[in-house]
């Protein structure tokens, strides 16, 4: 029962990352669009020079926006990698990490993640303190801010 448990919180925990990523995504797709629509409505008007400088604006726009599209698609290969199946008694990708201070999911940065009255923090790996977590064990002390977390359990 309690495994069952411990691994809905880490599905649970899973589907919040990846529902961030999308909404994240479909937020991009939307600006693409109405960026694109916008270039193509732009009309040759008798200000030509206005026109060239709109259309260069929309042009830096849509550039800005390509970044953030290939940074969110970067997160959603990351979560990608995670097997919710997979537990162990190391810390990496995809653990659940719970400690005497606070408690982690090691995935991606999304922040506070409340499951079941329970807060965890969704984290990149790459992070401070998820680079302190990283090949952790139970029992292991990380000092992390000047504050010692000790590692309870890892799911």
């Amino acid at each position: 029962m309690m495994k069952n448990k411990t691994m809905s919180i880490k599905q649970e925990l899973f589907s919040k990352c990846q529902a961030f990523v999308d909404a994240k995504l479909n937020t991009i797709k939307t600006t693409i669009a109405e960026l694109q629509q916008a270039l193509n409505s732009e009309t040759k008007s008798t200000a030509g020079d206005k026109h060239e400088t709109g259309r260069a604006m929309l042009q830096l726009e849509r550039e800005k926006v390509g970044q953030q599209l290939a940074e969110v698609q970067k997160t959603n290969a990351v979560l990608a990698k995670i097997d919710i199946e997979k537990t162990g008694n190391i810390i990496g990708l995809g653990s659940v990490v719970y400690t005497n201070k606070a408690n982690y999911f090691i995935a991606i940065s999304v922040g506070e993640v409340k499951v079941d009255d329970t807060m965890f923090y969704a984290i990149s790996p790459l992070s401070p303190i998820g680079q302190s977590l990283l090949g952790k064990t139970v029992g292991d002390v990380v000092v992390f801010r000047e504050q010692q977390l000790r590692i309870t359990t890892i799911v």
